[in-house]
């Protein structure tokens, strides 16, 4: 086995911009309640002509850019989303004939908003292995589509956006553990019940907008908490760390009180994390590939660092990998 680093990132997300305050015209809220329940101001949201496929596209580029790289350098691609382009083929072998690279791998993962962390250790496993030199793996959501502009508990929440990396076979491993987990006993908790084998479509159930985002806002809160500490701690021990050796951690950027709580668990100073969910809101697989493109471009990730990247979604799914940077 070699090792394995991100050699590039890049990230993209739409011009349209909805603020609480327009918010504030569909419902009964308001900036201040959103704000004080969520941390979000602002979320992008794709036009009616942009697809998970357009934005994922945009992400690789730059990130390919990032990196030096062609998309003909890359040996495969991989697409983490809930809402791809069509239900085949793969968005991700969409993205990557747009790019230029037609006879590459390409396939698309869906554990909603842990897409990222799964897809991480996917490819780098993959690459650590021998089976591919690079990878390019991408987190893209275009979840304004999905959500019920009806339930003030979900409407709010979701942005849209993708995030992306190049992962390349390197001498020194990036990749020092992960942990992954799943529970699906109550897929109620957070789904969207119509549209799929089981339920399939009905005009019965887009009447009632059974197409659209359902959650249970606090049963999830408390699920992501614990999980997303019991995940930090169980990746740290598999790569011999302690809480005290992470430098940066980069969260899943669902809602800033879940963050906050996670830290305060943890026992890590705020400085330690990366929150832009004012900006963007719950980009699903996109957020955490999102706030880590931001985080380098400002410098705030520097050579040596230890990263953990952590995530929750539906599924229920949660994971947590550990990375040094290089």
């Amino acid at each position: 086995m070699t090792g394995v680093k991100i050699a590039g990132v890049g990230h993209y997300t739409p011009d349209e911009i909805v603020d609480n305050f327009e918010l504030e015209k569909w419902f009964d809220t308001s900036d201040e309640w959103i704000t004080s329940r969520t941390g979000m101001k602002r979320r992008h949201w794709a036009r009616k002509d942009q697809s998970t496929g357009d934005l994922a596209l945009e992400a690789a580029r730059r990130a390919l850019e990032s990196a030096k790289l062609q998309a003909q350098d890359v040996d495969a691609f991989i697409v983490c989303t809930v809402y791809p382009d069509y239900l085949f083929p793969a968005t991700a072998a969409i993205v990557a004939s747009r790019l230029g690279a037609r006879d590459k791998a390409a396939f698309d993962m869906e554990i909603a908003c842990t897409g990222f962390i799964y897809g991480l250790t996917v490819a780098s496993s993959m690459v650590r292995a021998g089976v591919y030199k690079r990878v390019c793996l991408i987190g893209a959501e275009t979840l304004s589509k999905l959500v019920n502009k009806d339930d003030r508990g979900t409407a709010v929440l979701f942005g849209d956006g993708a995030g992306a990396v190049i992962l390349e076979a390197s001498e020194k491993d990036s990749f020092l553990g992960s942990d992954l987990g799943s529970d699906g006993s109550k897929p109620e908790l957070l789904f969207i019940e119509a549209g799929g084998s089981r339920n399939g479509m009905s005009h019965e159930l887009l009447d009632r907008k059974a197409d659209r985002i359902v959650m249970h806002g606090k049963e999830v809160f408390k699920f992501a908490v614990n999980k997303m500490i019991q995940a930090t701690d169980a990746a740290l021990a598999k790569a011999n760390l302690t809480k005290a050796d992470v430098d940066v951690l980069i969260p899943h950027q669902a809602n800033k009180r879940i963050i906050d709580s996670a830290m305060k668990y943890l026992g890590m100073p705020p400085e330690k994390c990366v929150v832009n969910i004012h900006e963007y809101g719950n980009t699903s697989a996109a957020s955490v590939p999102i706030a880590l493109s931001e985080a380098v471009a400002s410098g705030r990730i520097q050579p040596g660092n230890v990263i953990v990247f952590v995530g929750f979604g539906g599924g229920l799914s949660w994971g947590a990998v550990v990375w040094k940077w290089q």
